[in-house]
């Protein structure tokens, strides 16, 4: 009887073992799996940050070069030499490459967000009449506003 007992025992305390192996197993399993997530997550935040740097890491240079792509195409306009011309349009398609775009301007609504007011003159309301200086983006973020003379209606005194 007392041996009956003792195997009994032994049957029970390995069972009970054996459930706390499996819970435990399962709670490593549990943690694993929390684990190889947060590495994935990782791996996509640090490949999308890469990129982001890549796309705009020619930033502070483009900056630099847009008031001299600016000379270029007012002398363009003016002297209408075709080796100017030639650099003119080699620098634009560089910035082109490089994820630079202008920003259209003339016509629209005056927007504070993309645009610099210069001058208002007595006409249509709050449309953009004329460019000083043209606005450029640069893979949709804004490397410098336009410079614009917007339209402002008089409002007469009665």
């Amino acid at each position: 009887m007392l041996m009956k007992k003792q195997d009994q025992t032994k049957k029970d305390n390995q069972k009970a073992g054996a459930d706390s192996g499996t819970a435990s197993l399962a709670d490593w399993k549990a943690h694993y799996l929390r684990a190889l997530a947060d590495y994935r997550n990782l791996e996509k935040r640090t490949v999308e940050e890469s990129d982001r740097n890549r796309k705009f890491a020619s930033e502070t240079v483009i900056r630099k070069l847009l008031p001299i792509y600016d000379a270029l195409e007012s002398a363009e306009r003016h002297l209408k030499d075709p080796g100017l011309t030639l650099v003119y349009r080699q620098v634009g398609q560089l910035l082109s490459e490089q994820g630079v775009e202008r920003i259209a301007v003339l016509g629209k609504n005056f927007d504070p967000e993309l645009m610099e007011c210069i001058e208002t003159t007595a006409n249509h309301d709050n449309t953009v009449i004329a460019e000083m200086l043209p606005g450029y983006r640069m893979h949709g973020r804004l490397l410098r506003a336009a410079r614009v003379k917007v339209g402002k209606l008089e409002k007469s005194v009665q």
